[in-house]
């Protein structure tokens, strides 16, 4: 009963985009989440809050969403293109700026531990190094995003 409300709320309408963009930028932090428990054998629930690593969940939440727009409006709207073109930037962002900062804020930990001898409390802790993706990371993530859009419909419709 619960279920087929849900379907009727969110079927074909924004809140099945937005619901579909949410949802996969959540299930690839979980997949995050188990492969850093599995290769570490270590649980870290920062894991969920933490930009960077494997998957990109800005890359599937973004092309989740956009494949969602494409599923309901049409791959030849505006919409669509909109959307994807608000992705591609995105996930550029992800892979370029983002980790170039980050390897920024590496080299400046290293001197920082260098001038202060490891004593970084000094100077108000180590800057944050995992900020951006490897281009791996955000094709993962985009693929992850567009199989993700395409299961979210399949589900919403019942099928």
């Amino acid at each position: 009963m619960y279920l087929e409300i849900f379907r009727q709320t969110v079927a074909n309408n924004g809140y099945e985009v937005i619901s579909c963009g949410i949802a996969s930028a959540f299930f690839a932090q979980v997949i995050k989440f188990i492969l850093f428990t599995l290769k570490t054998r270590r649980i870290n629930f920062k894991i969920f809050t933490t930009t960077g690593g494997m998957p990109s969940s800005h890359s599937a939440g973004v092309m989740g969403l956009s494949t969602m727009v494409g599923i309901l409006a049409g791959f030849e709207s505006i919409e669509f293109a909109i959307s994807l073109g608000f992705s591609l930037i995105i996930m550029y962002d992800a892979a370029g700026l983002r980790r170039a900062a980050g390897k920024t804020a590496a080299s400046l930990n290293k001197m920082m531990e260098d001038f202060y001898h490891h004593d970084l409390q000094a100077v108000g802790g180590k800057l944050k190094e995992l900020l951006g993706h490897t281009p791996l990371e955000v094709f993962v993530g985009a693929i992850f995003g567009i199989c993700f859009a395409y299961l979210f419909h399949s589900f919403i419709l019942g099928i």
